[in-house]
Formats: structure tokens, C-alpha cells, sequence
């Protein structure tokens, strides 16, 4: 089962970098971006990384916090926090509980060979906890401010 749109999000918990626990029930009354990415370390996953860190006090004026999620480990993620200099927390799925949850696992392919791994997709979860907006098969430029124009349309209403 995957989530669709004005479904709340069942409760979870993911490990998560600077020794902390993703955890839904501590983000009740604000908003948050989970945005699922394919690897630590690849130049579209630092860029977008980067956009999301450039934008994140725009973010937080809104009453919203960012996450990075890949199926990394947390000591891969916290070598790739540090050497980005990324201000949010990234989320290590190495079980893929939170890919499937949100249908981001596809199958691809690199160089004629095929292979599943993370769709680049970012959901908005509104501060009771639903789904409010998803972008599925993310191309990188201009994305974060996209997600943060949506956010401020969302919080003017």
C-alpha cells in the first residue's frame, strides 16, 4: 500500500543523523518535507541537498523542516552531512519501510543494465500529519523552491 494524497501518514520511526530518531509523533504541529533521494555523494543528490540547506530558513519561517532520505547508512549519511554542510537531518532507510510506504522504489536502468532504486519524489506532510503534495520523478533544478512556493501557498490559505 502506498499513500496518496490527503492520507495521514501512519506513524513511524526511522534512525536518522546527529545521533537522532525520525519520529512522526514529535512533528505534530508543524509541517515536514521528506525528500527522497538515490545515493549519498552522486552530484544530483548533493545538488539538490544544497537547494533544500539554501532555502531552509525560508522553510523554517513557515513551520516546516526538511528531510533527506536515502537507503544510505547513518555513517554514510553523517560523512555527507558534514562534508555538505547540510543544517537538516538526513533519514537512513536501509530496511526501505519508508520507500515503501511512499512508492518511490522503480526499476531502472544504467547503462543497459536494470536495477530497483529510489525515484527522486518529495512529499509535503501538512502539521496534522497527512500528505498534502507529492512531485514524483523530480528533476533537480528549480525543485526545492517549487516545493517552498507550495508551502507558502498552502500556509497564506
Amino acid at each position: 500500500m502506498s499513500l496518496t494524497i490527503g492520507q495521514p501518514v501512519p506513524y513511524l520511526t526511522a534512525p536518522a543523523t546527529s545521533q537522532t530518531e525520525f519520529n512522526l509523533d514529535q512533528l505534530k504541529g508543524q509541517f515536514f518535507v521528506l525528500y527522497f533521494y538515490p545515493k549519498d555523494d552522486t552530484p544530483g543528490c548533493t545538488t539538490e541537498g544544497h537547494d533544500f540547506n539554501n532555502l531552509l530558513s525560508e522553510f523554517e519561517q513557515l513551520n516546516c523542516k526538511i528531510f533527506g532520505i536515502s537507503r544510505d547508512s547513518i555513517k554514510k549519511h553523517e560523512n555527507f552531512k558534514a562534508k555538505q554542510g547540510y543544517n537538516f537531518e538526513l533519514i537512513s532507510d536501509e530496511s526501505e519501510a519508508l520507500c515503501q510506504l511512499f512508492n518511490v522504489i522503480k526499476l531502472k536502468k544504467l547503462y543497459g543494465k536494470e536495477y530497483l532504486g529510489i525515484d527522486r519524489s518529495t512529499f509535503l506532510i501538512n502539521s496534522e500529519g497527512v500528505l498534502v503534495q507529492e512531485w514524483r520523478a523530480v528533476k533537480v533544478p528549480q525543485h526545492a523552491q517549487m516545493v517552498l512556493d507550495c508551502l507558502s501557498q498552502i500556509t497564506a490559505s
